[in-house]
């Protein structure tokens, strides 16, 4: 069985228009070239151009999907934001929630980057292909039901597993995610429900700033089936395997969930302009071989990966690249240009001292 790939053109046609995120346009602030849009195709264009180049896609199921229909997107989202979302979309554009823009046609996109999404883990879930990526944009993990935000548009990995759940294709999933942002809206979709269990591991006081405490375990059937795991700026390679071998995989096991979405964002790498935690394309390697591992003794292998953030446009495509290899088995690597001196930057012995305490704080926390 092989992996899934999922991607379309349209994808990389979403428009943020000309937005600044973090430094506002004026005074001694000069506009940006590229419209300083973070959120940009380039990403992941060059992710997809670069297994082209490499060889890797001719070994995985390389395919677009149908967009996510109405009926999945109200299963979401209110019909009274789907309908301001579509006019809007319309009418050339705009923004509606926190750092969300788009521009003309951005509703048929984002519904096309949700069937994305919804097609890997349908094509997981029936058995046509062992694992699949779905190179989903624009992103979806901090949209809520009614609040676009953080440059997502409409919640990608809920409005698939309720897709599946409605078709009964699963009853229970897992969610990880492994963005540097807490998955805000991904959280708030599940946050009263014990048939999903959701983990984010952020960089702490990040984005959003108030959300993805630790001490927010979920609500009323939830309460224990939400897990949030920030760490501090710096954590690195070390911290990362850490965190998922004592925390994150002994959570799945307690689970036991039908299939593994992982949010797969690559902005905790080092020199991720929104990011600040030291992770390296093995990094992102070695994780995926740990979720396999655990799909593999829980679910029969059952995996998907849903593209969110990553925003370096050099580096991304390494970290995707080492992550299709991982999936699929294959023999074809993309060599990390960054990895000699990203492995001389990580924390040494005494920081690394800290963040084992602090994971050990959360095992107290968590009970594992």
């Amino acid at each position: 069985m092989k992996t899934g790939f999922f991607w379309d053109e349209k994808c990389f046609w979403h428009s943020g228009g000309n937005y600044a995120l973090t430094i506002p346009v004026g005074g001694n602030v000069q506009p940006f070239a590229s419209g300083g849009l973070p959120e940009d195709p380039e990403t992941k264009r060059r992710l997809k151009n670069l297994i082209d180049v490499t060889g890797l896609a001719k070994e995985l199921v390389c395919q677009s999907a149908e967009p996510a229909n109405l009926q999945d997107l109200q299963r979401i989202h209110p019909d009274s934001y789907l309908t301001a979302f579509k006019e809007m979309s319309d009418n050339g554009g705009g923004e509606m929630g926190l750092h969300a823009p788009f521009g003309l046609g951005g509703f048929e996109i984002a519904a096309q980057s949700a069937g994305l999404v919804k097609g890997a883990l349908f094509s997981v879930l029936v058995g046509e292909v062992q694992n699949a990526y779905a190179l989903s944009r624009p992103p979806g993990h901090h949209c809520l039901p009614d609040d676009p935000n953080g440059f997502c548009l409409l919640a990608n990995i809920a409005i698939a597993v309720e897709a599946a759940f409605a078709q009964d294709l699963t009853s229970r999933v897992a969610i990880i995610d492994w963005d540097v942002h807490h998955g805000n809206g991904t959280e708030a979709v599940f946050y009263d429900r014990d048939d999903v269990l959701t983990i984010s591991i952020h960089q702490e006081n990040n984005y959003p700033l108030d959300t993805g405490a630790a001490v927010d375990h979920g609500s009323g059937a939830g309460v224990g089936y939400n897990m949030n795991i920030p760490l501090p700026p710096g954590a690195g390679h070390a911290t990362y395997l850490e965190v998922m071998q004592r925390l994150v995989l002994p959570a799945l096991e307690n689970f036991i969930p039908d299939v593994i979405i992982i949010a797969c964002g690559y902005d905790a790498a080092a020199v991720d302009p929104l990011g600040r935690m030291m992770a390296t394309a093995q990094t992102f390697q070695d994780m995926t071989g740990m979720a396999m591992g655990a799909a593999e003794e829980l679910c029969d292998g059952r995996l998907v990966m849903a593209h969110e953030g990553g925003y370096s446009e050099v580096y991304v495509p390494f970290c995707g690249h080492a992550v299709l290899t991982q999936m699929s088995g294959s023999d074809i690597e993309a060599e990390d240009p960054f990895a000699e001196t990203f492995e001389i930057r990580q924390p040494n012995a005494r920081v690394q001292v800290f963040y084992s305490s602090l994971i050990d704080d959360y095992v107290e926390l968590f009970g594992f």
